[in-house]
């Protein structure tokens, strides 16, 4: 078994030197070997120290330093078990699964497996909407977090709202004044009034997601916090049906409560039996899309290396990891709390100031002590600027400041990043030219 990692611990060594990153080769070799003896391991694999369980390959990646972080975030976030009428499992997913390798992961991703037990179908969703709008009602707002947004129902037909058109069949997007309110009022493009309701949107749920932005005082930081949803209606037969009709594999999610195994174990046995082609298929069209259509190589990065550790390719999944390491890396979470700061900044918002300019203050001290150069002094700028608008913009003044201008500049030091260094690594450059047919 140790042949097999050397060989490719050389080859990663030889880009690792191609690209002028550091690497630890001590530590590139144990994760080779680790991820080669993984193909022996049962697919699931519990941690009796942490209490956690996951995917074979996820675990690898996964580090309980910030477990208990994580699990209070959680509690925000997670749905309540029902006995009887709902059972649930709660996981990390994203870069917050993946703490060893993505040191600056841009938000706090959580994934959610509930089940429900009803007579009906329409039982069923008629729970998951009292569970969802209950579940927002009571995390509006509070001195260190806001919820922003709930993806719940997809659109019965075109409609126009606020000036723009939502095709039929996509999700619908609820801010916290229309779930209150219970409804969401717009226009068909003949311009006809049309009205969605909570109950119309619960006959046909679509995927489900809910977005936090959390401040933590311990960490001095801000967050953005969101738990999607796979949700199942299991009938008094046994049988499980997703409601939007797909059941999600478990490639990249570790789930976070050993009493979850029962739920899990119970739901994972209706997982596709070709899930993980499946997976990465989907992971594919969304690497082409990243290189080709809204271009962010830091994205299709991360995608790149899902589909390379889980195919087999380790080689180019070990390079990739290195350069999550990188300082230019921690960019992308610049990119990703300017977007952040934005959201909880508007009137209203339950986020006080003084957090808001703290985030910025540490993003800015992050900046100087990993970058430097031109980077540096441009994105110091940029969070300069940004910094002193966010005390207008929080008292309802216009800022002459543009967020999106500031986003796109920063996602472009990121792009050119990512892209220099994937495209150096012959093998990754030629994957990326396939995916882009």
């Amino acid at each position: 078994m140790a042949s097999i990692p050397q060989s490719e611990l050389d080859q990663i060594i030889q880009s690792a030197h191609r690209l002028g990153i550091e690497l630890d080769q001590g530590d590139a070799l144990q994760w080779l070997i680790a991820i080669t003896a993984a193909q022996q391991e049962d697919e699931i694999v519990f941690d009796d120290r942490t209490g956690v369980f996951g995917h074979k390959i996820s675990m690898l990646d996964f580090s309980p330093e910030d477990l208990a972080h994580f699990r209070k975030l959680g509690r925000l976030v997670e749905f309540i078990d029902i006995p009887g009428k709902v059972e649930t499992a709660l996981a990390l997913s994203g870069s917050a699964a993946q703490s060893k390798i993505q040191l600056y992961p841009g938000d706090a991703d959580y994934f959610e497996r509930v089940n429900i037990l009803a007579e009906t179908r329409e039982d069923a969703c008629q729970i998951l909407a009292e569970l969802i709008r209950e579940k927002a009602l009571t995390t509006m707002a509070g001195p260190t977090f806001q919820l922003m947004e709930v993806r719940f129902g997809s659109f019965p037909t075109d409609l126009v709202i606020a000036g723009r058109t939502h095709s039929a069949g996509s999700s619908i997007r609820w801010s916290v004044d229309q779930i209150k309110s219970g409804f969401i009022n717009g226009t068909t493009p003949n311009d006809r009034s049309r009205q969605i309701s909570w109950d119309e949107a619960a006959q046909d749920p679509g995927w489900c997601k809910l977005d936090w932005v959390v401040a933590d005082p311990v960490r001095n930081q801000l967050v953005n916090a969101s738990n999607m949803l796979d949700v199942t209606w299991e009938a008094p037969d046994g049988s499980i049906t997703p409601l939007d009709g797909f059941l999600d594999p478990y490639f990249q999610e570790i789930y976070l409560d050993g009493e979850s195994i029962p739920i899990f174990s119970k739901l994972s046995q209706h997982v596709s039996a070709d899930a993980l082609d499946d997976y990465v298929k989907g992971l594919e069209k969304e690497v082409n899309k990243y290189i080709t259509r809204d271009i962010n190589y830091g994205k299709a990065a991360k995608r790149m290396y899902n589909i390379f550790r889980l195919t087999g390719r380790y080689s180019e999944a070990g390079i990739i990891r290195e350069l999550f390491d990188e300082p230019s890396s921690m960019l992308y979470q610049v990119w990703a709390v300017i977007r952040t700061l934005d959201e909880c900044s508007q009137p209203g918002s339950s986020i006080a100031v003084e957090d808001l300019k703290s985030q910025a203050d540490h993003l800015i001290l992050e900046v100087i002590r990993l970058l430097e150069g031109g980077e540096e002094q441009q994105v110091v700028k940029l969070l300069l600027e940004f910094r002193d608008a966010l005390e207008d913009q929080h008292a309802g003044q216009q800022s002459p400041f543009h967020v999106e201008a500031a986003r796109d500049e920063v996602i472009n030091i990121v792009n050119n990043f990512f892209y220099e260094k994937l495209t150096t690594v012959p093998e990754i450059k030629r994957y990326m030219d396939e995916m882009s047919i």
